[in-house]
């Protein structure tokens, strides 16, 4: 349900763009072709996250094959599908269809086995995957995870036409299908009509960026074209972004309180010293990492 929004208290400081960020084209998995948009050497400057990939194709070769099982340990994985069908199955027995507007939210935690494998052979398959890391004390936690077909995710309109997913966090009194209280994760997409204008409050502490896959928008005098990612500065007198759109345009706007511990990832592990990692490897290849005792 999208719940029409009153005006709100403006956004009286927004944030600039601090730089623009192109994608690295790459593949993963048993050959998915996508877009690395947060690399690892930007991990620091983005903590609470430590990964966007984008990917979209109507070539079914691009993305068939899918993620077979493959380990995680210590961060979570945030997947939000905005075309086609996969399926997750992990070694807690999880298992769930991911399908167009969902969102898939795991929490790898201690350890776990997963695979994502499509449930088409035709068509369009586009979305997203975000990682965000998780505290020191929380790294060996139990695994979560929970579907969010697209009707269930918390969604608002605003006075000026833009329409807005709230997938975690607050967006104009709404919360988000997800909380998290250390890392406090935002992630909203963002649908914003030709000569709209949105305002996201932020905390001045929080890292921030945004990603616009359809069209093109405005931060101040910046522009943001289409498949970049802009990172937002971290001015303490800001209150937030102010986003304009110069044409039709669709954008994903994530912010997190971070972390500021050390980052150590070995693949698909991330933990805060290389005896973790270590240790990682050796629960994997001794077949602990996935136990569900």
């Amino acid at each position: 349900m999208t719940i029409a929004v009153a005006p709100h208290l403006p956004v009286t400081s927004s944030r600039t763009v601090e730089r623009l960020v192109t994608g690295q084209a790459t593949s993963d998995g048993a050959g998915v072709k996508l877009t690395r948009v947060l690399t690892q050497n930007l991990q620091h400057r983005l903590d609470p996250f430590l990964m966007l990939d984008a990917f979209g194709s109507d070539k079914a070769d691009d993305y068939i094959a899918g993620f077979p099982d493959h380990p995680h340990r210590g961060f979570e994985t945030v997947t939000y599908m905005i075309a086609g069908r996969m399926l997750h199955r992990d070694s807690a027995g999880h298992e769930g269809l991911l399908q167009n507007g969902g969102v898939q939210w795991m929490t790898a935690g201690k350890g776990v086995i997963h695979s994502e494998i499509p449930q088409q052979e035709e068509g369009v398959m586009e979305g997203f995957q975000l990682w965000l890391n998780l505290h020191s004390t929380e790294k060996m936690n139990a695994p979560w995870y929970r579907d969010f077909q697209s009707e269930q995710l918390p969604r608002l309109q605003t006075p000026k036409g833009v329409d807005v997913t709230v997938i975690a966090g607050d967006s104009h009194g709404v919360r988000g299908a997800v909380t998290r209280d250390i890392t406090q994760p935002l992630y909203l997409d963002v649908h914003m009509p030709l000569g709209s204008r949105f305002e996201q409050a932020l905390p001045a502490g929080h890292n921030a960026f945004l990603y616009v896959y359809r069209g093109e928008v405005r931060i101040g005098d910046q522009t943001v074209p289409e498949k970049r990612m802009a990172i937002l500065d971290n001015a303490t007198q800001a209150d937030g972004v102010v986003i304009e759109a110069s044409t039709d345009a669709k954008l994903i706007l994530v912010a997190g309180k971070p972390l500021k511990e050390p980052i150590v990832q070995y693949g698909p592990f991330v933990m805060n010293s290389q005896e973790e990692i270590y240790q990682a490897l050796s629960d994997y290849r001794d077949g602990r990492l996935g136990e569900t005792a």
